[in-house]
């Protein structure tokens, strides 16, 4: 029975979206959901790792956040433009896939100047999608300095739900400590309650980690309009899974341990790319991939993940892995305790 877009309404609580993470990593709240049983738990996040055992296996999301914020100013008018970078089109001309804000007055021909002393012009060459713009960065120096350019005018790209000015913390606190790299446009949330601390009492424990890359575009936000979700087209983010990772997933899988997506991000990398033996196989590409209910997962029996709005594609993502009546029950008694929601908000474990 395929599900419709209207099945996964509720109503949020303003005050339930989390402008700021909570003062320690490891200390948000953690609400522990058994598919088993349907029993909930209210617990912190650092009690996790009470739920896993040695030879047990955490797939984290290893991509960075890079500042893709940035404004500047259009020439003759003085127009301040937001120009949030998307992705990289071609390294030797400096080419990039942006959104302009306001976009009725970015034209074909246009520059843009970037920083007080306007050291950073870009000029538009193309028009992509109603705000999607293809800009040539002008820049005479190594591609390094130009990357150092971009990283000091930059700012941390905080979703647009979070109505707060960015401030200094967010550039630690919006990315993973195990951030490696480079490359998206959006945290993978999951992974931002885990501490050094944490890590380190998880691996003495015996529990492994394997590392994904998936860098997350603009498209994680992007609101589905189709009733009927087989019509929904995700936009295709980068992927990359290596041998050492799945070596470790499968040898965690054959031996009948706990295989644990952190996050949303790291849960579609790894559907995507499984052997006819229900394996996991390496991979470099990109995935479109788009889950909701109903779906069979190949390779994770768990999964942490952060409270997401109503409607969205992560949470229909959720919904599958857990049982659609469930997710909702959850979610339902998250808004009575009062969890906090989305990037900066509270976490979940779904055993």
């Amino acid at each position: 029975m395929k599900m419709k877009l209207s099945e996964f309404k509720f109503d949020l609580p303003e005050e339930l979206i989390a402008e700021f993470p909570s003062d320690n990593r490891d200390e948000s709240r953690l609400m522990v959901v058994h598919r088993d049983t349907g029993k909930i738990e209210h617990r912190l996040f650092k009690d996790i790792i009470e739920y896993f055992d040695d030879g047990d296996v955490m797939i984290m999301n290893n991509t960075r956040v890079f500042p893709a914020r940035m404004y500047g100013n259009k020439e003759k008018t003085g127009a301040k433009i937001e120009v949030f970078l998307l992705r990289e089109l071609n390294r030797e001309s400096l080419l990039w896939d942006v959104l302009v804000d306001p976009a009725r007055k970015i034209r074909i021909g246009n520059k843009l100047y970037f920083g007080e002393d306007e050291s950073l012009v870009a000029e538009v060459i193309d028009n992509t999608t109603s705000r999607g713009r293809t800009l040539r960065f002008l820049f005479d120096g190594p591609y390094e300095e130009f990357k150092k350019k971009i990283t000091e005018l930059g700012e941390t790209p905080l979703p647009k739900y979070i109505k707060r000015d960015v401030v200094p913390e967010d550039e630690d606190r919006y990315q993973t400590i195990y951030a490696k790299v480079e490359g998206a446009v959006a945290a993978p949330t999951a992974g931002l309650h885990f501490s050094r601390e944490l890590l380190k009492r998880l691996e003495i424990k015996g529990i492994d980690f394997a590392e994904v890359t998936l860098h997350i575009g603009l498209g994680t936000f992007r609101t589905v309009e189709v009733e009927d979700l087989t019509k929904h087209k995700m936009d295709s983010e980068q992927v990359v899974i290596s041998e050492q990772c799945a070596d470790k997933v499968n040898k965690a899988k054959l031996a009948k341990k706990k295989v644990c997506a952190v996050g949303t991000t790291s849960m579609r990398a790894i559907e995507t790319s499984v052997s006819t033996e229900g394996l996991l196989k390496p991979f470099d590409g990109w995935t479109n991939k788009f889950i909701f209910p109903p779906y069979d997962f190949s390779i994770a029996d768990c999964l942490i993940t952060n409270f997401h709005t109503p409607l969205s594609t992560l949470l229909m993502m959720i919904s599958a892995f857990c049982g659609h009546e469930l997710m909702m029950e959850a979610y339902q008694e998250a808004i009575k305790e009062k969890y906090r929601f989305y990037s900066y908000g509270d976490a979940m474990l779904i055993l």
